[in-house]
């Protein structure tokens, strides 16, 4: 993986997924709880201020899993919606939607711009249900991460990658629709892009090959 350019001036960043369904499912579940482990992990190797993940507009009856409030406090659970977190104009200009069809790209400079990055719990639909709408058109600005479709915890380790170590979005070393093999008859393909890991593999929460492999006669969406 090349260098990053460092950031000059580490800071407190949050990153917010809009979670647009009434309920918590399994594969959401285990993503959340990564995207948690993960800021939970950074914010202890910051300089200064500590980054957070926030997940909003839950419902009041949505039981949140252990797993995620274990996280604190680099988790936190909000049942408002991020319109009423972020109410006047000049708060959402500090807020990036992450937005499939944004017409720029988000970059390293955008970490001077932003200090707040939402994500609509949808990068992860196939095929591709343009959820982010309900949140374009709340006028927050948006920036793409590319052309090929991500899961959400992949979604925020890449913007984490451009905003927190300043990795340009080419330089950065992806898996594209990664078969997974469960055994000599068994594999399924990944529909979505992934972050190559150290090993070459994709990198994925903690416990998805194996829920992907017990529930294979589902369909993807069905495990969110």
């Amino acid at each position: 993986m090349p260098d990053p350019t460092p950031a000059q001036d580490p800071k407190a960043y949050t990153y917010i997924v809009e979670h647009l369904d009434p309920e918590l499912g399994p594969w959401s579940g285990l993503e959340y709880a990564c995207i948690a482990k993960e800021t939970q992990a950074r914010a202890s190797t910051q300089s200064k201020g500590d980054s957070t993940f926030c997940l909003s507009s839950l419902p009041p009856s949505l039981e949140v899993p252990e797993a995620l409030l274990a996280r604190s406090p680099a988790f936190r659970a909000e049942t408002r919606g991020v319109e009423d977190m972020y109410p006047r104009p000049e708060d959402k200009r500090t807020v990036c939607l992450l937005d499939p069809q944004a017409e720029r790209d988000l970059c390293p400079e955008d970490a001077e711009v932003f200090g707040a990055f939402l994500f609509g719990g949808i990068l992860g639909d196939d095929p591709p249900r343009d959820r982010t709408s309900e949140l374009r058109k709340k006028g927050f600005e948006g920036r793409r991460l590319g052309p090929v479709q991500m899961t959400t915890d992949t979604a925020v380790r890449v913007t984490r990658m451009v905003i927190e170590e300043r990795y340009a979005l080419n330089t950065i070393p992806y898996v594209d629709f990664p078969e997974l093999k469960f055994n000599e008859h068994e594999s399924t393909q990944m529909p979505f892009r992934y972050v190559k890991g150290p090993d070459g593999n994709p990198i994925m929460p903690d416990g998805m090959v194996d829920l992907i492999k017990k529930d294979a006669d589902k369909t993807i969406d069905d495990l969110f």
